[in-house]
């Protein structure tokens, strides 16, 4: 038996339940929007420094110049630090109202959306990231079986401003996949709330 959420134990001592959950909500809505906000800023810092990044090489009285584009793993990584800024942009503008309106979520389709738009994007970033590291990696150390060059020997500055853009799209991606456990520890709450909310009307 409960009125105006306290619950009362086995030994008849009042437990409440009621501020606690809207503590946890409140923490909830604060750490999701923080790392929103911290994702869109360095997806934005990562695809920035890569997008930008280039450096000239005179070989042999030959220019040559190396730019992201050189390289499809950067490109994708780019791309995937786009994609993944506008959507937490979005997501940002949705956070800041759910906390204006007093709920974390608004419904079940809305909170399945989030989770799986969280979902895909965490896959994304972490795909990106892990295909311009393995590229990196070869850039850097090469590969005598393969007679591929050390690049990094020849374009320091270019490998270094891209070091600097893999970093930014490492914290990108382990930020999103703390997101997305967020967002799957949300939809649990809501169907969990639903569940006692249909068996307090039995």
């Amino acid at each position: 038996m409960s009125y105006l959420g306290i619950g009362v134990s086995p030994g008849n001592v009042p437990v409440y339940h009621g501020n606690n959950s809207k503590v946890i909500d409140r923490r909830v809505r604060v750490t999701e929007l923080v790392l929103r906000c911290v994702i869109c800023g360095l997806a934005i810092l990562g695809a920035v420094l890569i997008g930008t990044d280039s450096q000239v090489k005179v070989i042999f009285s030959i220019e040559k110049i190396a730019k992201f584009t050189d390289m499809k793993a950067l490109v994708f990584l780019v791309i995937a630090n786009g994609l993944a800024a506008a959507y937490s942009l979005v997501q940002v503008l949705r956070c800041i109202l759910s906390m204006i309106r007093g709920s974390v979520l608004f419904n079940k389709p809305l909170a399945w959306a989030i989770f799986s738009g969280d979902q895909l994007m965490a896959y994304l970033t972490l795909a990106a990231l892990a295909a311009a590291a393995q590229s990196a990696v070869f850039a850097k150390l090469g590969q005598t079986e393969l007679q591929w060059m050390k690049i990094c020997n020849m374009y320091g500055k270019f490998c270094n401003q891209v070091g600097e853009g893999i970093a930014s799209s490492l914290i990108v991606s382990l930020s999103m996949i703390v997101l997305s456990g967020i967002s799957a520890f949300s939809l649990f709450r809501l169907y969990g709330n639903n569940s006692k909310g249909k068996g307090n009307a039995i």
